[in-house]
């Protein structure tokens, strides 16, 4: 079992604690809270869980992910259509009642509550000058920031709360630009309290100094405001701290099943097939019968495939095109899979996908809809998977920190100011060096490194890309499609927030 922070004592715990006022303090009064190290760690654990969702029911991944130009759900004849949520997603048609950014917004808004409540609980013993209320009180603060860049990233201008007791019971929606400036403010004041490594899945030095990056990174599209110098000096301050490296054995190797140590990752998620269940993109993906290629326990759903042009636009001797399914695919013992439905046919990828929506049986056969469109392999799929695995899930690594101070550098002193940091990821991937790389460059190197790591739609519009057309999806016919709309069910309850 994986000995990591947060992931060991998540489930033990959390059923009978998610509710700190009740039976968390039984023994021990609420003021007195917590005594050691052991307690601390019990009271911030509900403020992680949110995290556990976001690659499925949460939403997160799949509205980073599927409305870009990189990734697709095509409707497959009868399946796949779901009410039309995959497609609302790719083709930017969502209203205020989607599934995905409905579950995302109260993912991250249950993240920020339960922050509050932690911050506010250790108050004063951190008043009192207590180093473990304080140690434990910085770390909710940078998670609320977290949650709160996700809020802003996502939905615009919206709720702002830093109390857990004293909060009105119809909040109004702050500026985005007020809360940034909040966030940033709060992050500086605490980087420097906190432990520069540490588990990879709770909050370290490198960990809040990256999301501060993000922050200053995509400030022009927070505030109006463009803060690349601020972003490029802190990238030299991850670069600089010798805490991280990539991993030069191997491209993906950060995305292995026993990933939780590698040398690249900065921020993950813990999970765990046993204990820690929820990460199952695998099964999205693959073919029914890539059961028998991973002698998997169950069969995956076949579903999420990449979209052509980005398939194609992988040079022949790029390492990181391992991450792909594509062509005749076999089983665990080296034989052929055959598809009885579809003529016992050999399943065979094809980079091509005739539609996004190929429900029309009379129009698209079988095979088609079966084998269209190359699979992702990116996280490790061990021999004898099941539905859940073990691999930790990455949101922060080095890779992205050097691609960041590649752009910083380009868009503050010119084209080619970047080739060494881009380079550094070119080579990991057998790649020659490029020279005088311009802003496109680093965003096509971006979607090839990062690609289902949750950051290419926020590339897109930091890059003013996200609102024009690809394949099968029209140029967007408002700005307004940059940000999610608040869900109905939340306006429905809280009229102050209509948009």
């Amino acid at each position: 079992m994986k000995k990591i922070f947060f992931t060991l004592i998540l489930f033990g715990i959390l059923n009978s604690c998610t509710d700190l006022s009740v039976g968390l303090y039984d023994k021990i009064s609420a003021d007195e809270y917590p005594q050691n190290q052991v307690q601390a760690e019990r009271m911030v654990v509900p403020v992680f869980q949110p995290l556990l969702s976001f690659p499925d029911g949460g939403g997160w991944w799949f509205a980073q992910e599927l409305t870009t130009d990189l990734s697709v759900i095509p409707v497959r004849g009868e399946h796949w259509y779901d009410g039309g949520k995959w497609i609302k997603l790719y083709t930017h048609s969502w209203t205020n009642d989607l599934e995905a950014t409905n579950n995302m917004w109260d993912q991250i808004f249950n993240g920020i509550y339960e922050a509050n409540k932690v911050i506010e609980l250790l108050q004063p013993k951190v008043d009192e000058g207590d180093e473990l209320a304080a140690e434990y009180q910085n770390i909710c603060r940078v998670m609320r920031a977290y949650y709160y860049w996700l809020a802003i990233d996502n939905y615009g201008d919206v709720p702002f709360l830093t109390s857990y007791s004293q909060t009105p019971e119809f909040p109004e929606k702050e500026d985005k630009e007020v809360i940034w400036d909040y966030i940033v403010t709060d992050l500086l004041e605490v980087i420097p309290h906190l432990s520069l490594t540490g588990s990879k899945n709770s909050v370290t030095k490198g960990m809040a100094m990256t999301l501060l990056v993000k922050l200053y990174l995509n400030a022009e599209t927070y505030t109006g405001v463009a803060k690349w110098t601020e972003a490029d000096s802190w990238c030299d301050s991850i670069i600089n701290s010798g805490a991280y490296s990539l991993d030069l054995t191997d491209p993906l190797a950060p995305f292995v099943t026993e990933n939780e140590n590698s040398p690249e990752n900065i921020f993950t998620v813990g999970f765990d097939e046993q204990t820690s269940k929820g990460f199952n993109l695998h099964m999205r993906t693959l073919h029914y019968l890539n059961q028998y290629t991973f002698d998997m326990k169950v069969a995956p759903w076949n579903g999420i495939a990449a979209v052509e042009d980005f398939y194609n636009s992988f040079d022949e001797n790029d390492l990181r095109k391992k991450m792909f399914l594509v062509d005749t695919q076999y089983s665990v013992s080296g034989e052929v899979l055959i598809d009885s439905e579809v003529d016992d046919l050999p399943v065979v990828f094809t980079p091509e996908i005739p539609a996004l929506d190929m429900s029309n049986t009379a129009v698209f056969n079988n095979k088609q809809t079966r084998f269209s469109g190359v699979r992702y392999v990116k996280y490790e799929v061990k021999n004898n998977a099941d539905e859940n695995l073990s691999n930790d899930l990455v949101i922060f690594r080095y890779a992205d920190v050097l691609l960041m101070k590649a752009e910083t550098q380009v868009r503050i002193n010119g084209v080619g100011f970047g080739d060494d940091y881009i380079n550094q990821i070119r080579n990991r991937a057998g790649l020659v060096n490029i020279t005088n790389a311009t802003l496109d460059d680093i965003l096509e190197e971006r979607a090839k490194e990062l690609v289902w790591e949750g950051h290419r739609r926020q590339d897109l519009i930091r890059f003013d890309k996200f609102l024009l057309n690809w394949w099968e999806k029209p140029v967007d016919d408002s700005p307004d499609r940059i940000v999610f709309p608040i869900p109905k069910h939340i306006t429905n309850d809280n009229p102050n927030l209509l948009q």
